[in-house]
C-alpha cells in the first residue's frame, strides 16, 4: 500500500493578497464575520466574501445556504485567478454535501492557493490532498470566535501565512501518550469527520507513512472511542508513523479520555504526543497537512522539514 506523499506547497501571502472568505459549513454569524474581516485588512490583505456566505438554509437551518450555492461559492474563489487564498468562514456541518458536486479538474487547472480551515473542513482536507496533491493549513477561520478574540491563534496563522520559515517548529509544550521520534508527512484533521469519510471517493484508505493530526469537539468519550475503533478497522491506521493528539473539547473530562486513547492508540507502536494545541481550543496552533515533519512526543514538538508555503 503506498504511503502519505509529501504534497505541493502554494505559495505565501504578501501585503495586498487578495483573500476569499467562503462558508461551505454552516450558518456564520455576521458580526463575528466583521471582526474577521477587519483583522484581514488589519494584516494588509484585501478580503472578498463570496456571494452566500451569510445565507441560511430555508429547510436545515446548519447549513450555510443550499449545496450547490454553498458548492458554487467556493469553486469560484478557487479558480479565480485574482484570489490568492482561500479562508472558510467556520465549520459546523455541510462539507461532505458539497465535494462531489466541485469540479475538481476546474480547480486544479486552477493551480495551487492556500487554504485554510478545520473542524468540519476536514473533509476539504482530505479533498484538496487527494485530488488537488496541495498542502493546507488546518488553522483558524475567518469567522471563528478564537480568529476573532485570540491573539495566539492569530499571531501563529499569520506567521504561517507571510514567514512561514519562522514557525518550522511547532512547539505544544504537551506530553508523551507513548515517547519517541517519528518522521513522515503530516494529514488529519477532526476525528469523527474523518471516521466518516472512509469509502467516499476523496478519503484517502491509509494513513501509512504519516503522521495523524487527531481532535475533536463535543463527543462523548464512547463515540470517540468508536470513531478509533473504526478507524482502527478500516485500516486507516495501519503504518502510521506518529500521532498528534489536539484539543478534544467538551468531550468530557480528559482524566477519562486519556485511558482510552491509551487504549486504542498505545498498540500502534508508535509516537503519540498529546495535548498539542490545535483544534477546537482557545489560542489553537496552525498545523500545515502534506509536508514532511519530525515528531518528538517527549518534547512536543514538530519540526517541518521545509516551511508550510513556499
Amino acid at each position: 500500500m503506498s504511503r502519505v506523499a509529501e504534497l505541493v506547497r502554494p505559495a505565501r501571502l504578501a501585503p495586498g493578497a487578495r483573500v476569499a472568505v467562503v462558508a461551505p459549513s454552516g450558518p456564520v454569524p455576521e458580526e463575528r464575520l466583521r471582526a474577521g474581516l477587519d483583522v484581514l485588512r488589519g494584516w494588509d490583505l484585501d478580503p472578498v466574501v463570496a456571494p452566500h456566505v451569510l445565507d441560511r438554509h430555508g429547510t436545515f437551518d446548519y447549513l450555510a445556504g443550499t449545496d450547490a450555492d454553498r458548492a458554487a461559492d467556493l469553486q469560484a474563489a478557487w479558480c479565480d485567478p485574482a484570489v490568492d487564498a482561500v479562508l472558510c468562514a467556520r465549520g459546523g456541518y455541510g462539507v461532505q454535501r458539497i465535494t462531489d458536486l466541485l469540479d475538481w479538474e476546474a480547480m486544479r487547472a486552477a493551480g495551487p492557493k492556500v487554504f485554510v480551515g478545520f473542524s468540519d473542513i476536514t473533509a476539504l482536507h482530505e479533498a484538496f490532498a487527494t485530488r488537488l496533491g496541495l498542502v493546507t493549513l488546518h488553522g483558524p477561520m475567518a469567522a471563528g470566535l478564537d480568529f476573532v478574540k485570540n491573539a495566539r491563534a492569530r499571531d501563529h496563522l499569520r506567521a504561517t501565512l507571510f514567514a512561514p520559515e519562522t514557525v518550522r517548529v511547532i512547539a505544544s509544550g504537551g506530553t508523551p501518550l507513548v515517547p519517541g521520534r517519528a518522521t513522515g508527512v503530516t494529514l488529519g484533521g477532526c476525528l469523527s469527520l474523518l471516521a466518516a469519510e472512509l469509502g467516499t471517493p476523496h478519503a484517502r484508505p491509509s494513513a501509512r507513512g504519516g503522521l495523524l493530526c487527531l481532535e475533536d469537539v463535543g463527543e462523548e468519550p464512547y463515540r470517540v472511542d468508536r470513531c478509533l475503533t473504526q478507524l482502527l478497522r478500516a485500516g486507516l491506521l495501519d503504518g502510521a508513523g506518529g500521532v498528534l493528539l489536539g484539543s478534544w473539547q467538551d468531550c468530557g473530562p480528559y482524566e477519562r479520555l486519556r485511558p482510552l486513547l491509551a487504549d486504542r492508540l498505545g498498540g500502534l507502536g508508535v509516537p503519540v504526543a498529546e495535548e498539542f494545541g490545535f483544534g477546537h481550543c482557545e489560542g489553537a496552533l496552525t498545523v500545515p497537512f502534506g509536508v514532511r515533519a519530525e515528531l518528538d512526543a517527549d518534547a512536543g514538538t514538530l519540526t517541518l522539514e521545509r516551511p508550510a508555503l513556499r
